[in-house]
């Protein structure tokens, strides 16, 4: 069984920083690349970074770029998300996801296709 959970959300003051971690169990972790996604209040998720199987590739939406910075550990089967100068923009349940590193070539977009998702974690950004 794919799981995947998704923890250190919760509330921060502009500017400050949180630290998202995604654990995964169930799948061949080195063999996934790995994206976090993110939902605000009556918008359509978004992506926001993703990562290659190897951690050698790595994508960031315009938005969050110099400010978030993903990574995983494959020895630990855990992806990371480190934000920092978080704005209220950033407010959303935030959620991993991946896909199968063999159905894709490195010309498709890395946040491409990724359908195996797992449990959100809030992040509220607010004075």
């Amino acid at each position: 069984e794919v799981q995947l959970q998704a923890s250190g959300g919760g509330l921060v003051q502009p500017g400050g920083s949180l630290r998202l971690s995604c654990a995964a169990s169930g799948f061949i972790f080195d063999d996934y690349d790995i994206g976090w996604f993110r939902q605000a209040p009556g918008k359509e998720r978004e992506e926001v970074s993703c990562i290659s199987s190897s951690g050698r590739r790595t994508y960031y939406t315009d938005s969050v770029k110099g400010r978030f910075t993903i990574s995983r550990d494959n020895t630990k089967n855990t992806v990371y998300l480190q934000m920092n100068s978080l704005k209220p923009e950033d407010t959303a349940v935030y959620y991993c996801a991946t896909r199968d590193d063999n159905y894709y070539s490195d010309f498709v977009p890395l946040c491409y296709g990724m359908d195996n998702w797992g449990k959100g974690t809030q992040v509220t950004v607010s004075s």
